[in-house]
Parts: C-alpha cells; structure tokens; sequence
C-alpha cells in the first residue's frame, strides 16, 4: 500500500511539475511563420517598451469613424482578426488586428506582461497615427480579454467588448485541472473579474452557451462586476463566435447605438 502511494505521489509531483515547466506552450500555441498579406490591410510594426519590433495589420478608419483593436485567442493570428471584422470594416471602422510577441515570426516569449506591452505598444502605434483614445474600440477574444480588459482600464476607449472571455485565467484552468493546485502554478493569471469594475467605457459581453472551453458562466460573472455591462449570451454558439457574422452584427448594432447617444 505505502509502495503504491508513494508511486501515485510521484507521478503527482511529476505531472505537477511538467505542467508548470510547459504552460507558457500550452498557454500560447503560438503559430509560426509570417503568415500570408491581407488585401486592404497594411503590414505595420510598432516597438514595445521593451525594445520589440511586432508586425500586426491595420487598416485606417473612414473619417469620423472609430478604430478597432482587435486582440485575437491565443492559437490565433492578426489575419484571424481580420476575417473576424469583415462585417465591420465596410461600415466604415478601421481596425488595428493586433499581434502578439512570440506569434507569427515576431519576436520574443509570450507572457501576460508581455501581452500587455505588446497591447500598450499598438494604442502608442495609433497615437503617433491621431487616433484618439476616445476613438479606440478595444475588442478581446478568449486570452485577448485579458489585454483588451487590462488596457481599458489604462485608457478611456470609446467601448470595450469582450467575446467569449474568462473571469479569470485561474478559474477556467482550475476548472479543467482541478486536481492540480493551478493557482500556486500558474504564472500568467489574467484577473478580469477583479479589472473590469474600473472600466469606465461602454462595455458589451458575449458569449455561447455551448462553449464547452470557456463555460458562459465566465461572462456573467464578468458582467456582475461591471456596473457598464451588457451581456448577450448566443444560444447554440460555441468557443468559435468571434467568427460567426451574428456576432459581428451584435458588435456594430452596440457600436452604432453608441453613436446615437452622442
């Protein structure tokens, strides 16, 4: 019995520790290579403030209109980005598919800080562009909640919208792995529950109830903790929404109500 224990114990241990050694790839299956050109969109490369060059797309806004920044899932790309805006664009809204270290050929290691720079890194690329904060619609897709939610409570957007988000990166691993203690292992946390309180912009949640990765009972959580929140949840939708045209419809009805209001 002790022999058979202590077995179970140290392939505990051992599988503890080979997760915490491999969750950065596990976290961010980064794909690889440049990736193809986008027709109508410029390949642009703005610097982190720790020194990266990241290649992202953007493509400028019609006047008067806002522009987008996009921050896709993590096994995704900016040129994911863009098929996930294509509703959005001939509305006339310009759009910033950002990108991330680490991902399509671009330098460095993906990290939740790192994300963040690179986040903070895109908003200064628009900046130097005349784009005002005011005129900033920040939207996240699953991980991308997480810089989408960090910045605006950095910035003051025009919106922040989040589709398919966690409440927090802890929670929805500890979901999976609940046997393992993912709080004390995991280094990359993305506290949006504890975030989203401080956005003061306009904020819309959506959310499949058939997403079996990241339950919606993420988003209602997110939304009870925003006194800005609007929460959609789409019946039948899973963790691929971001790309179904339903979703970028709910977008630009959100979007243009807003207009409306000013």
């Amino acid at each position: 019995m002790l022999t058979t224990l202590g077995v179970v114990a140290v392939c505990y241990i051992a599988f503890a520790a080979l997760v915490t050694l491999a969750q950065g790839k596990l976290i961010y299956p980064a794909p690889s290579g440049p990736g193809v050109d986008v027709p109508g969109f410029e390949r642009i490369t703005y610097t982190t403030e720790d020194g990266l060059k990241i290649s992202a797309g953007y493509r400028a806004a019609d006047p008067g209109q806002p522009t987008i920044v996009y921050f896709h899932g993590n096994g995704a790309d900016w040129q994911s980005s863009v098929v996930a805006t294509d509703r959005l664009v001939p509305l006339g809204y310009g759009v910033l598919a950002a990108e991330y270290r680490g991902y399509r050929g671009n330098p460095g290691t993906p990290s939740e800080a790192g994300l963040y720079a690179d986040g903070r890194a895109a908003l200064a690329f628009l900046a130097e562009r005349g784009v005002a904060a005011s005129d900033v619609v920040l939207i996240g897709n699953s991980i991308g909640s997480g810089t989408a939610t960090q910045l605006a409570t950095e910035i003051n957007p025009r919106a922040l919208i989040l589709i398919s988000p966690f409440a927090s990166l802890t929670r929805v691993v500890g979901e999976k792995i609940w046997w393992l203690p993912t709080k004390l292992l995991l280094r990359d946390r993305y506290e949006n529950a504890a975030k989203i309180g401080d956005v003061a912009a306009p904020t819309l949640i959506l959310h499949g109830d058939a997403d079996t990765l990241i339950p919606h009972a993420h988003s209602e959580t997110l939304a009870a903790a925003s006194p800005n929140a609007e929460l959609v949840i789409f019946p039948g939708a899973g963790h691929d929404l971001a790309w179904q045209d339903a979703t970028e419809m709910r977008v630009a009805q959100f979007l243009i109500a807003l207009d409306a209001e000013e």
